[in-house]
C-alpha cells in the first residue's frame, strides 16, 4: 500500500516549495497539479489544464459568488454598523455582559448580508470597537468577541465559503445555505453565553452604566434595523420558500443593498466603483483558488490518491466519531497555515470519498467543515480575522489571539453539538421548499 502514497510526497513538497516561494495561492495549486500531470498521465496537460479551468469558471452556481460579494462590498460603503449599534445597544444593555452583545448581535446582523467573515469583522468592529472601549468594557474582551463573532460571516448564509464547498462538491447551494442557519444562530447563543457568564464572575468587569430608555425610546431606535432585516428577508426568505435560487437571491441581494445605500444617500459614483472593484478582485482571487483546486483534483484523480487514501482510511476500522475527530485535528492544523477557502477546495478531493464511504451527509459535513474553518479565522500564524484585528487596534498579534482563544474552544465545542444533533443542519434543508429551476 506504501507505493500508491508516494505521489502525495510529490504533491505536498511541491506545494510548500511553491507556496514558500510567495507564489499565489491559485497559482500554487496550479503547480502542483501540472507537476502531477507530468510525472503521472500520458495525457496532453495543456489541454487537460483548458478543460477543467473552463468547466470548473462557468459553473453557473458560481455566478452567485460575485454577486455576495458585491453585496458585501456595497454594504461595507453604507452606515449600516452605525444604525446598527443604535438599534441594537438599547436592547443589549440590560443583558449581562451588556453592549459586549452588540459585537454578536452586529456580527450575526451582517453575516446575514455580507457572506465573507473579512467584512463582518470590519463593519462592525469600526463601529463597536471605540463606542466599547469608550464605555470601559475590557479590551480583551472586546476584541475577543469581535474575531469570534467575526467568524458567523462563513456560516450564516449567504456564506462563500459554502459557495466554494456548494460548487467544488457539486451540492446544492440553497441547501447548504438554509443548513447554515440553524447552527449559525446556535454559535451566536454560545458566544453570548459566554459573554453573559464573564460579567458574572469576573471582578474586573466594570463598565459604564447605560441611560435607561422606556420601551417606546428603544421601539423609536429600532427603526434603524428595519431596512437592514428587511433585505436579510429577502436574500434568506426568497430562497427557503423556494422563490429563487442562490444566484437569484444574490441579484436581490444586490439590487437590495443598492437600494438601502441609496436611501442612506451613501451611494456615489466613487463609491459604486470601489464596491465593483473589491467585488472584482475578491472574486478574481476566489475562481482561480477554485480553477487551481479543479485541475489539482483532476491531476489526483489520475494517481488514484484520493481512492487510495479512503481505502486506507476504511481499512482503519475508525468509527463515523473517530474519523471526524481526525479531520478536526486535519483541518485545525491546516487552517493555521491557510485560509478557509483554500482548505476546502485543496482538500476536498481526497476527504470527499472518505465521508461518503462513512456514509456522513454531504450537506451536513459542509456546516461542519464551515465550522472547523472558522477556528482558522483565529488561529495564528495565519489567522485572519487576527490580521485584521491588529491593523484596527495595533496590538500584538499574540494579545490577539489570546484574547480570541475562547472563542476557538466555544467553537470546538459546537462541533461536538453538532456531532450529537445533526438534525441542526439537516432539519431545515429537508423541510424547505424546492426552489424552481
Amino acid at each position: 500500500m506504501a507505493h500508491e502514497f508516494w505521489p502525495l510526497a510529490i504533491f505536498l513538497f511541491t506545494l510548500f516549495l511553491l507556496l514558500g516561494s510567495g507564489v499565489w495561492i491559485g497559482l500554487a495549486l496550479l503547480g502542483v497539479a501540472f507537476v502531477g500531470m507530468e510525472l503521472f498521465t500520458t495525457r496532453p496537460v495543456g489541454d487537460a489544464m483548458m478543460t477543467t479551468i473552463w468547466r470548473s469558471s462557468s459553473s453557473w452556481s458560481l455566478t452567485a459568488l460575485p454577486l455576495f460579494i458585491w453585496m458585501g462590498e456595497i454594504l461595507y460603503r453604507t452606515r449600516l454598523s452605525e444604525d446598527m449599534f443604535r438599534g441594537l445597544s438599547p436592547w443589549m444593555a440590560r443583558l449581562p455582559g451588556g453592549l459586549l452583545h452588540t459585537n454578536v448581535v452586529g456580527c450575526t446582523v451582517f453575516a446575514a448580508v455580507s457572506g465573507s467573515s473579512a467584512a463582518t469583522l470590519t463593519t462592525v468592529g469600526k463601529m463597536s470597537i471605540p463606542e466599547l472601549l469608550r464605555r470601559n468594557y475590557p479590551e480583551h474582551m472586546v476584541i475577543g468577541t469581535l474575531a469570534g463573532a467575526a467568524t458567523l460571516g462563513l456560516m450564516i448564509p449567504p456564506s462563500l465559503t459554502l459557495i466554494v464547498y456548494g460548487v467544488t462538491i457539486n451540492e446544492s447551494i440553497t441547501k447548504l445555505f438554509i443548513a447554515g442557519i440553524l447552527p449559525g444562530l446556535v454559535l451566536a447563543i454560545f458566544f453570548m453565553g459566554y459573554i453573559a457568564l464573564y460579567s458574572r464572575f469576573s471582578k474586573t468587569y466594570r463598565p459604564s452604566a447605560e441611560p435607561a430608555m422606556s420601551l417606546g425610546q428603544k421601539l423609536a431606535n429600532s427603526r434603524f434595523l428595519i431596512p437592514v432585516l428587511l433585505l436579510i428577508l429577502l436574500v434568506i426568505g426568497s430562497m427557503y420558500l423556494g422563490f429563487a435560487t442562490a444566484t437569484e437571491a444574490a441579484s436581490f441581494g444586490v439590487l437590495g443593498a443598492m437600494a438601502l445605500a441609496g436611501f442612506q444617500r451613501s451611494l456615489t459614483w466613487t463609491s459604486l466603483k470601489e464596491s465593483l472593484m473589491g467585488a472584482t478582485r475578491t472574486s478574481a482571487m476566489i475562481a482561480l483558488i477554485l480553477a487551481g483546486a479543479s485541475f489539482l483534483s483532476l491531476s489526483m484523480g489520475f494517481t488514484g490518491l484520493p481512492r487510495a487514501l479512503a481505502e486506507w482510511i476504511g481499512s482503519l476500522g475508525l468509527s463515523r466519531f473517530e474519523l471526524l475527530m481526525a479531520l478536526l485535528v486535519f483541518y485545525i492544523v491546516i487552517g493555521c497555515f491557510l485560509d478557509g477557502i483554500s482548505s476546502v477546495v485543496l482538500t476536498i478531493a481526497v476527504v470527499e470519498p472518505m465521508i461518503r464511504q462513512a456514509g456522513i451527509d454531504i450537506i451536513w459535513f459542509g456546516i461542519f467543515i464551515v465550522v472547523v474553518v472558522e477556528m482558522a479565522q483565529i488561529t495564528p500564524p495565519i489567522g485572519f480575522n487576527l490580521f485584521v484585528l491588529q491593523g484596527m487596534t495595533r496590538h500584538e498579534m499574540n494579545f490577539i489571539a489570546r484574547a480570541a482563544f475562547p472563542m476557538f474552544l466555544i467553537m470546538v465545542v459546537m462541533v461536538f453539538v453538532l456531532i450529537a444533533f445533526p438534525e441542526l443542519a439537516t432539519w431545515l434543508p429537508a423541510n424547505m421548499r424546492q426552489t424552481p429551476g
